[in-house]
């Protein structure tokens, strides 16, 4: 979903300074490959017309639970996903072919009108509502992070599943930056699969792997849509249930 294939110009940093790509200075942070990650797992689309074999296929984007009162939201960017959602499942925790949190299949997709309208990359975030396990509501399985505003200048860190099948998540932590309304971080090692990965500063969800450039084209260079009042609406939205979105397919817009 994200593209790595041309140069970024610049990323701003929380001081207000500029430091183009390339500069001199040390190396961006490298991912690491860890076994799991708090709240995040695969995103897969293994059941299309019963043809493919559950959770065959290879993943496509990366997710993460979200805190919240109905305990059953899930956090991914909006162009990973189209439709309504239900040929969707998410696998918390996977890792090495073990599915530790189970299966979660998908119910509803919300996304912002501008991402509708659009693909507006303001608003390339998509929150999931996933169906129960009889009683049981996935944040009684695997708790979520709340929904926080970034924080330039403070680290965060972003994972995300690389393009495969059944693998593990790989991680990063640097200081968040901000690139105009978009925040950024500069590490190596994401690619393919990692789109809609998480964010995490302070313990808080502060944006998905999307936004400009669905991501970033640089291999050095992550972005994340803006994390404010649009993504408060958006989650009490979903919070609130009711009618789902219809989602047209934006994986195309936006790349480069």
């Amino acid at each position: 979903m994200r593209r790595i294939t041309v140069t970024l110009v610049g990323l701003l940093l929380g001081l207000g300074l500029v430091v183009p790509v390339g500069a001199a200075g040390p190396p961006a942070p490298v991912t690491q490959p860890v076994t799991t990650v708090p709240a995040t797992g695969a995103l897969f689309y293994p059941s299309v017309l019963g043809l493919v074999p559950r959770l065959g296929g290879p993943h496509f984007c990366t997710a993460s639970v979200l805190d919240s009162p109905t305990r059953d939201l899930v956090a991914t960017a909006a162009h990973c996903v189209f439709g309504v959602g239900a040929t969707i499942e998410f696998a918390p925790l996977l890792h090495d072919s073990a599915l530790p949190a189970g299966v979660w299949t998908v119910q509803k997709i919300y996304v912002d009108p501008a991402w509708t309208k659009s693909f507006d990359p303001e608003h390339d975030l998509a929150i999931l509502k996933v169906a129960p396990h009889g009683s049981t509501r996935l944040e009684d399985v695997v708790p979520g992070n709340p929904l926080g505003a970034p924080l330039a200048g403070t680290p965060v860190t972003v994972s995300g599943y690389p393009m495969g099948s059944r693998g593990r998540p790989v991680t990063c932590t640097a200081p968040l930056a901000l690139t105009g309304d978009y925040s950024g971080i500069g590490c190596s090692g994401f690619g393919d699969g990692t789109s809609g990965g998480p964010w995490v500063q302070n313990g808080h969800l502060v944006g998905v792997i999307g936004g400009l450039e669905q991501g970033g084209c640089s291999p050095d260079v992550e972005y994340s849509t803006p994390f404010g009042a649009s993504v408060q609406a958006l989650f009490r939205r979903a919070v609130a249930g009711g009618r789902g979105d219809v989602v047209p397919i934006g994986f195309a817009a936006n790349t480069c």
